[in-house]
């Protein structure tokens, strides 16, 4: 992939993202059977299953075996039990290192998960955010725990991005449209291009990696389109490489030579009050349990 997609683009004008959906939750096994139970607070915050962490182990594995995992310089989670327990379990360090008092990424049991604590030695920082989590409302198993709550089960985890100590975002009675998901995905990707770090892990939700790249495909043709906007299977990774197009010199030429491999996205500009575009250019690889 990188040979294909970043060989023309300088490297302080393209990111990698490894896009990452949680693995299986309660309310995934339940939503096999019918929607009803998802209004349920039986599913408040819902938590990773005994497949899902046998997913968890199953990916963990393929970062550690393909390198994947000495690449990542930021792990990027949603502040939702189901997303922390996958992102810490897929991207955590390869060991503990006995005389050395690092917090852990996860303690023992965090969230009745029953699996052990899981250390924090010798991996990238992690950190949490707003914007990146599932579709907001009504259901209750889409709704975080308070910040308070969540630093003693995840001590190494980063939550000082998080400006409100419980969950103001999400309403009982009023559920996310599409169009606004989409519109919080674009602001997430116009924040994560402020970012120094070049090799990201995303860890999210289903609803938000498809609005997301739904969004961003508008304009291409229908088969590019498709393949990365297709329905994220339960911890399933696809590596994206986004570039920001404003750096070549003759743009048309070059996305006309990448298409075939590479849809084009579209990214705000932050720094201007204007609601200037720059083009971004984005090339899947995908892996999935």
């Amino acid at each position: 992939m990188d040979a294909a997609a970043t060989g023309p683009y300088p490297l302080h004008r393209r990111k990698t993202l490894h896009l990452v959906r949680h693995a299986q939750g309660i309310h995934n096994v339940a939503r096999e059977k019918n929607n009803d139970p998802l209004k349920s607070y039986d599913f408040f915050d819902a938590q990773v299953t005994p497949l899902g962490w046998q997913q968890v182990s199953n990916l963990r594995r393929h970062v550690q075996a393909c390198g994947l995992s000495k690449k990542i310089d930021l792990v990027i989670t949603s502040p939702l039990l189901r997303a922390m327990q996958t992102a810490v379990g897929v991207f955590s360090g390869e060991g503990c290192t006995d005389g050395i008092g690092a917090p852990p990424l996860m303690v023992d049991n965090a969230g009745n998960s029953d699996h052990p604590a899981i250390p924090s030695l010798n991996c990238p920082p992690f950190i949490a955010i707003e914007l990146c989590r599932e579709r907001l409302g009504v259901n209750p198993c889409d709704k975080r725990q308070s910040i308070s709550e969540y630093r003693p089960l995840f001590p190494a985890i980063d939550f000082s991005l998080i400006e409100n100590e419980d969950d103001v975002l999400w309403m009982p009675d009023v559920r996310e449209k599409d169009e606004e998901i989409a519109d919080r995905g674009m602001k997430f990707l116009s924040w994560l291009w402020t970012r120094e770090e070049k090799e990201i892990a995303i860890v999210t939700h289903s609803a938000f990696l498809l609005h997301t790249l739904e969004a961003f495909g508008n304009d291409c043709h229908l088969l590019i389109t498709n393949e990365p906007c297709k329905q994220f299977a339960n911890c399933e990774l696809r590596s994206v490489v986004i570039v920001d197009k404003g750096c070549l010199k003759d743009p048309t030429i070059q996305g006309k030579f990448l298409m075939d491999l590479i849809f084009q996205v579209m990214l705000p500009r932050t720094s201007t009050k204007e609601g200037l575009w720059r083009t971004l250019t984005i090339q899947c690889t995908e892996w999935s349990n």
